[in-house]
């Protein structure tokens, strides 16, 4: 999810374009100013450097399955995600079988789109070879660019950068799918590869990758 598509989300009004100072006295971005689900993923885990293998492909996964989708819609899914999915272990679901793509399948808890199941079937196996060059979350990292956005509004949000297309083509080199710019560059706002929380939230800098605009 890009921070840009979840701003759309209808948790504040649509003329709310900069932070959004809650009752709390904190100030957040207008997706996350209102649904508490949203606000507690938005407070203590979005933009949070992820670093770990499992983790990342995590990510990865509920990415592509958010594409077309609410934001919302796949956290409140995530619990069930990872119980269809054996909390996303790489090894796990790599040797999954058409038995467990009918399985996914028949699970009303998680979005049932088969060409995702597919590709979080495809992208695990992709991660466990991606081990003979570091790994995934490094391989990811070294996509890291010079420089972090600084936005004031939600406008001023990009959906893309230079560094989430090479990460894309660099990913699909590598037998991953389901991993276009946009998705990238979601991914990488999500875990802290770049910092797009808006200048004036009370979460701007908090990664500790990036220094507070």
């Amino acid at each position: 999810m890009t921070a840009a598509e979840s701003q759309a989300t209808p948790a504040a009004p649509p003329a709310a374009t900069g932070a959004v100072l809650c009752e709390d006295g904190l100030a957040r971005p207008p997706w996350a100013a209102t649904d508490p689900l949203l606000r507690a993923y938005y407070d203590t885990e979005w933009g949070m450097p992820v670093r770990d293998e499992q983790g990342m492909f995590e990510r990865i996964s509920l990415e592509a399955f958010q594409a077309g989708l609410s934001w919302a819609t796949i956290l409140r899914k995530r619990p069930a995600f990872r119980t269809a999915f054996h909390r996303f272990a790489p090894d796990t679901v790599a040797a999954y079988t058409e038995d467990d793509v009918e399985r996914l399948m028949a699970d009303a808890g998680i979005v049932r789109n088969e060409k995702k199941i597919r590709a979080t079937i495809t992208n695990a196996r992709a991660t466990v070879a991606l081990r003979r060059e570091g790994g995934l979350a490094a391989f990811v990292w070294s996509f890291q660019p010079e420089e972090t956005p600084e936005p004031r509004t939600v406008a001023d949000i990009p959906t893309r950068s230079a560094e989430s297309v090479a990460l894309s083509k660099a990913l699909r080199a590598k037998g991953f799918a389901f991993t276009g710019p946009t998705t990238m560059f979601a991914l990488m706002e999500a875990t802290g590869i770049v910092d797009t929380h808006l200048v004036d939230s009370h979460r701007r800098g908090s990664s500790g990758v990036w220094p507070k605009a």
